[in-house]
């Protein structure tokens, strides 16, 4: 399977990997930043954006498995990863079968207790299903600092502050991409996410958290540091579940300070 993706700016290459939502659109409020300093590349994933949806399974290790196919199709053996949520577990787990280089996992999942796992699956799962529901009225919504603020409170730590185009496509792509459901299913009832012991993993990892994030709570980032022995954690301080709408510069110096 071909991975729908673009490519922009010069230098060194950096792949970014989306998850739940507007597939590599995700990345909208940080990529042009990027691009100024590397060549990046950002993928829309099975099922999200322009990609098709897998013919079988759908796992994190199915997922992980067409972004493997692509690195090798594209000749980016060793290029540095950057990661968001379901996609920050994604880059964690190539990062542990010793594909690419440097990797950056922002509030990746699969490091959570049972109790943590079940409340993500009865609180997300309301959402996206309220987002549906909605789906007509979300620019009008997303307009209204007020009504942004309600719709957005469980994944931005400032939602009043955010524009309607930082959170409209990503809030879309629940409503609207085809793999959405499995996904879900592949984060609430797959296995967690396997570390890998140190000296393993071909580059350096850094794993950041927001200090309010309420998907992916803060307790869980000791788990993945601890998963990943050597690995640098950076808590974003005033920062929910998406480093990119909430701490966009922070998020863009992150990255590129800890990949080459």
């Amino acid at each position: 399977m071909s991975l729908h993706h673009v490519r922009r700016g010069n230098g060194s290459p950096l792949l970014l990997v989306h998850g739940l939502g507007a597939g590599l659109r995700s990345w909208d409020p940080i990529i042009d930043a990027l691009a100024a300093h590397r060549e990046v590349i950002a993928v829309d994933l099975p099922g999200f954006g322009q990609t098709a949806p897998l013919t079988g399974e759908v796992s994190i290790a199915t997922l992980a498995d067409s972004v493997e196919r692509f690195i090798d199709d594209q000749g980016l053996d060793g290029v540095a990863t950057a990661g968001q949520s379901m996609g920050g577990r994604i880059v964690l787990e190539l990062a542990r079968r010793g594909i690419g280089g440097d990797t950056v996992s922002l509030a990746p999942g699969g490091f959570w207790t049972e109790r943590e796992l079940a409340a993500f699956g009865y609180t997300l799962r309301p959402s996206i299903a309220l987002v549906r529901a909605l789906r007509g009225a979300l620019p009008t919504l997303l307009s209204n600092p007020v009504s942004r603020t309600a719709l957005l409170a469980q994944l931005s730590a400032h939602p009043w502050s955010l524009s309607r185009q930082t959170a409209l496509p990503d809030l879309l792509g629940l409503v609207d991409a085809p793999a959405t459901d499995a996904a879900m299913g592949a984060l609430t009832k797959g296995p967690k996410q396997k570390g890998a012991p140190a000296g393993t993993v071909p580059g350096r990892v850094t794993i950041g958290w927001g200090r309010r994030d309420l998907v992916t709570v803060p307790r869980q980032a000791r788990r993945a540091v601890e998963a990943f022995p050597g690995a640098t954690l950076h808590w974003f301080p005033r920062c929910g579940h998406f480093p990119q709408w909430d701490a966009p510069s922070e998020a863009v110096e992150l990255i590129l300070a800890s990949t080459h």
